[in-house]
């Protein structure tokens, strides 16, 4: 509480500096009592925007890597280059399977020719049938042998072509990973990659209130821009977090609502209760609520101006869900019947006084 004391006089000092010396004395600042309203009584959480389709491009093959192409924000298609990693050794590995194809087709070609012969002495009665088994069954391990030289060199050319790491999917750079000289080893993230569109955000809901969930829930998602929309979609995933005890839920958005939002934001997500159906319902109960207008935030500190003995003085409060015209509830730091600044601004310049009633 010392801390918090300290950093609203700060800025309480702050604001007064920043208003200058040359401020008109005695501005008079309207003011609103602290009342309870029925609001909804629905969850209301943080959540955070994400990419419907992201991924994390991985090195495949172990190698220095020689070219990063590409850095964050860089706008990528599909298949064009994003790093390259050392291909000597997988060129060598390349060279190998060459080598052991051609001596696999030479065994092969020797033992073809050995089973003819031994066919046509079969025929004339100078071998007998052991012998031209035998020869069939190197004919035979020699087509295997074959085989397994092909299909050994054809997975040498896979993992050279792992060297060059490309994007997946038309999107954006959203980070990289390694930069040039790194070695690079399977599994280790090299380039993370998204598409703008569609996005989605994500939420955490306590398993507890499961019920908030179920047939007949609402959602809405507030955007980094403030406005409040409708999901096109929500989907609970089935398992609760065995450590938070959390169900993840995830809000599909519509493109033309995003806007230019971007992975990571801070979004805010409202759950009405099946039944709730606004202030007025079965399910709405009575609230400490202010209007949005009458906060001010600054950091992660949010706070009010009470007027007390014909001044203002800035009170740190702790807020809740914000219910649109109905006000954003106070959870702490303020008691029904003061009353607050609706222009916090206002009311920090040198001299603001309360508007009488």
């Amino acid at each position: 509480m010392q801390g918090a004391d300290t950093l609203v006089r700060a800025m309480a000092l702050g604001l007064v500096l920043a208003a200058g010396e040359g401020v008109a004395q005695g501005v008079v600042v309207p003011t609103v009592a602290v009342r309870a309203a029925a609001v909804g009584q629905g969850l209301e959480l943080d959540g955070r925007l994400e990419a419907v389709r992201q991924s994390v491009v991985a090195a495949q093959v172990p190698g220095n890597v020689v070219q990063l192409a590409v850095r964050a924000g860089d706008v990528v298609k599909a298949g064009q280059v994003l790093a390259r990693i050392d291909p000597r050794e997988a060129q060598a590995s390349v060279a190998r399977g060459d080598a052991g194809v051609a001596q696999a087709r030479a065994a092969l070609s020797q033992a073809r020719a050995d089973v003819e012969r031994q066919r046509e002495l079969k025929k004339q009665g100078f071998i007998s049938q052991a012998a031209l088994d035998a020869a069939e069954a190197r004919f035979l391990a020699a087509e295997a042998g074959l085989a397994e030289a092909a299909a050994g060199r054809g997975q040498a050319a896979l993992a050279r072509s792992f060297t060059t790491v490309v994007a997946p999917y038309d999107g954006l750079v959203l980070a990289t990973h390694v930069e040039a000289g790194d070695l690079a080893t399977p599994g280790r993230p090299v380039v993370t990659v998204y598409a703008p569109q569609p996005m989605r955000a994500v939420v955490y809901v306590p398993a507890s209130r499961r019920a908030a969930l179920g047939e007949g829930a609402r959602a809405q998602v507030r955007l980094p821009s403030g406005r409040w929309v409708q999901p096109a979609k929500v989907t609970v995933l089935p398992g609760a977090d065995p450590v938070s005890q959390t169900l993840e839920v995830r809000l599909d958005l519509a493109a033309a609502d995003v806007g230019q939002a971007v992975p990571g934001q801070a979004v805010r997500v409202r759950l009405s209760l099946p039944g709730e159906s606004g202030p007025g319902s079965e399910a709405a109960g009575q609230r400490l609520t202010v209007p949005a207008s009458a906060l001010l935030r600054r950091g992660e500190l949010t706070a009010v101006y009470v007027a007390r003995e014909g001044r203002f003085v800035l009170q740190a409060v702790r807020t809740g869900a914000d219910h649109g015209q109905a006000g954003v509830e106070v959870l702490a730091g303020l008691s029904e019947g003061q009353a607050v600044a609706t222009d916090p601004v206002r009311a920090g310049l040198a001299g603001a006084v309360p508007q009488q009633p």
